[in-house]
């Protein structure tokens, strides 16, 4: 595929997807918002694809959005007409004031492979929001993060309210958007945003390492399936709910091939080769919620 704002490259069912402005600091703007929700479109359309990591190119993973348009960035209408963010704007009055970062995020939500976010460098503003659906986040020792809206006239963005909290916890999550600081990776480590700090060099390979740990030997149908049901619960309001799901995909699941090929390879102590696809074979009860229309 062809794209200007990102980089997409598929290696052994890994697919990196790196943000590619580094003279910016890979700085967010409508292009890049498009590109990226095209390249989950296609890693998960490719059952050749198992996890999914996005980075950044250059000594940034995002520095926010763009604020070349200066005091007018966040004033879409305000744009000229040859303007890449004026462009990018839908005819569908309602559809025109949905925010960039949101539209990214629960792209990144829906996505049915799994997400690892290698903060290479800052991730500040937009920048740190669009890892917050990504189900693990791994970050250099010298990435800072900042959610920095308050400082910009501005509220967290991307339905990073929602995400943030479940994360991090209520207090956490108002302390760092209340200041709107700027704080250094082992600070994002501390407060549970990050799984863990690695140097430069060794960012990437740790995040393909994991990558390669879910690629090598799981399910890609029971990993698709256990992401959507993680991430969906989170919003139920009792465990019953979870009981109802669980239960259906249990019983959908136990008679496919899949569960028959990971009891088979484990008795017979050999690595296991699952034949189901997430593009043809999810169990009839996914999806079992439904899509919510913005109004």
């Amino acid at each position: 595929m062809d794209f200007e704002q990102i980089q997409l490259d598929v290696v052994d069912g890994v697919a990196t997807l790196t943000l590619n402005r580094p003279d910016k600091l890979n700085a967010f703007t409508a292009r890049m918002m498009h590109e990226v929700i095209a390249a989950f479109d296609h890693t998960d359309a490719n059952d050749d694809v198992r996890a999914v990591i996005v980075t950044g190119a250059g000594r940034g993973f995002c520095a926010g959005a763009d604020l070349s348009s200066g005091t007018d960035t966040f004033d879409y209408e305000s744009h000229g007409e040859g303007d890449d963010e004026r462009q990018a704007l839908p005819d569908d009055e309602l559809e025109r004031i949905r925010d960039g970062g949101g539209r990214t995020t629960l792209r990144i939500f829906e996505s049915t492979k799994p997400v690892i976010a290698a903060i290479n460098g800052p991730a500040v503003g937009v920048g740190v929001t669009m890892t917050l659906p990504m189900d693990i986040r791994l970050a250099s020792t010298t990435a800072k993060i900042g959610f920095v809206f308050a400082r910009r006239g501005l509220v967290p963005e991307a339905a990073s309210s929602w995400f943030l909290p479940r994360l991090v916890g209520i207090s956490q999550a108002l302390e760092w958007t209340y200041t709107g600081r700027v704080f250094p990776a082992q600070e994002a480590l501390d407060g549970g945003l990050i799984r863990s700090l690695h140097e430069p060099e060794d960012l990437l390979p740790a995040a393909n390492k994991l990558a390669r740990e879910i690629a090598d030997n799981t399910s890609a149908v029971s990993v698709s399936t256990t992401r959507a049901l993680l991430w969906r619960m989170l919003g139920a309001d009792q465990p019953m709910e979870a009981h109802k799901i669980d239960s259906r995909l249990i019983y959908q699941l136990g008679k496919g091939a899949d569960v028959r090929e990971g009891v088979s390879s484990f008795l017979e102590k050999r690595e296991p080769n699952f034949p189901m696809k997430p593009s043809t074979d999810m169990p009839e009860v996914y999806p079992w919620w439904e899509d919510r229309p913005f109004t």
